[in-house]
């Protein structure tokens, strides 16, 4: 287990509670007391540090390396049935977008998300989760393929942005992600989307747009990241913390600013903590949000969803 700066305190008492038994294991004292002790202390300092996490502190969370990815949620939600699709029809397979159909129960869904990697190797196969335009095809293609066949969609939302290079700009990328944009405001089946990590910049918007958007606990949503808007503002990386702050990015943020839905709750000390209640409860989320959208006709989703949209960014004073 890797522990985040902040955690550290956290990491000393797990030591010593690991120590302690360790030490009833290999002679005759009795640990017991000492044991209950030092479990008591963990509680309590885990209680304090992740229920006054900041923004920043929570931006790290969504970062966590033994976070689980988009695939590690759609294998443990769907098992076996789900099957990958690959390609874009016009220039390649982007790995960085995975998408295929998968069923939670007896509905099948169109699973579409950024996917990054676990080490060094996958990290650049996957291109750190930062799709190319085809990338953005490819979800589009799978959302129409959806949409002939009356399947809701899921979008998963991991990536630190689209990616930046030139040749992804003279392949199009931003015009990618305006048309899927644009189609997913008008698609005729439900979008349910759920931000898992990183939720940054129209590199997430690109696959965003859903009739039912959910944050999990510990990730973020943002026009920008915390570290870029620091070196446009002050021209420095210094001022990250600040910068996450003044974003309004956490879910709690984006949930009273009425841009998300619902925030699913993590397990103590963030998903990767406890991945299988994780999975739970995002796989519960998804079924709860198409029970209420699957009875809605073609019209209603899109002009509900239409009007979601439109109602974003008026302030009244």
């Amino acid at each position: 287990m890797e522990y985040l700066e902040f955690e550290l305190p956290i990491k000393e008492l797990e030591d010593q509670l690991q120590k302690c038994k360790l030490i009833g294991e290999e002679s005759d004292v009795d640990v017991t007391e000492t044991c209950a002790q030092i479990q008591e202390k963990l509680k309590v300092a885990q209680k304090d540090i992740y229920k006054n996490l900041t923004a920043w502190q929570r931006v790290q969370m969504s970062r966590h390396p033994d976070r689980p990815y988009t695939l590690d949620y759609i294998r443990a939600i769907c098992g076996d049935t789900f099957l990958e699709l690959h390609g874009d029809r016009g220039f390649k397979d982007d790995k960085a977008m995975i998408g295929g159909l998968g069923k939670i129960g007896d509905q099948s869904y169109m699973f579409i998300g950024q996917q990054k990697g676990f080490n060094t190797k996958t990290r650049q196969y996957r291109n750190f989760g930062m799709a190319n335009p085809e990338g953005y095809r490819k979800a589009l293609r799978l959302m129409k393929s959806a949409e002939k066949f009356g399947i809701p969609v899921v979008t998963l939302l991991d990536t630190p942005g689209a990616y930046p290079g030139l040749e992804a700009e003279e392949r199009g990328q931003g015009e990618a992600i305006a048309r899927n944009i644009l189609e997913m405001t008008r698609l005729k089946v439900p979008i349910i989307t759920v931000v898992i990590g990183e939720g940054a910049s129209g590199g997430a918007l690109g696959i965003g747009v859903g009739d039912t958007v959910m944050m999990l606990e510990n990730t973020w949503y943002s026009v920008i990241s915390p570290e870029s808007c620091s070196s446009i503002l002050w021209r420095s990386w210094e001022y990250k913390e600040r910068a996450a702050e003044a974003l309004k990015l956490t879910a709690v943020d984006m949930k009273k600013l009425k841009l998300v839905d619902e925030i699913i709750k993590e397990p103590l000390g963030g998903a990767h903590r406890d991945r299988a209640k994780t999975f739970k409860s995002v796989s519960n989320a998804i079924a709860k949000s198409y029970e209420l959208l699957k009875n809605l006709s073609p019209v209603d989703l899109v002009s509900q969803r239409m009007e979601k949209y439109a109602q974003m960014g008026v302030y009244k004073g």
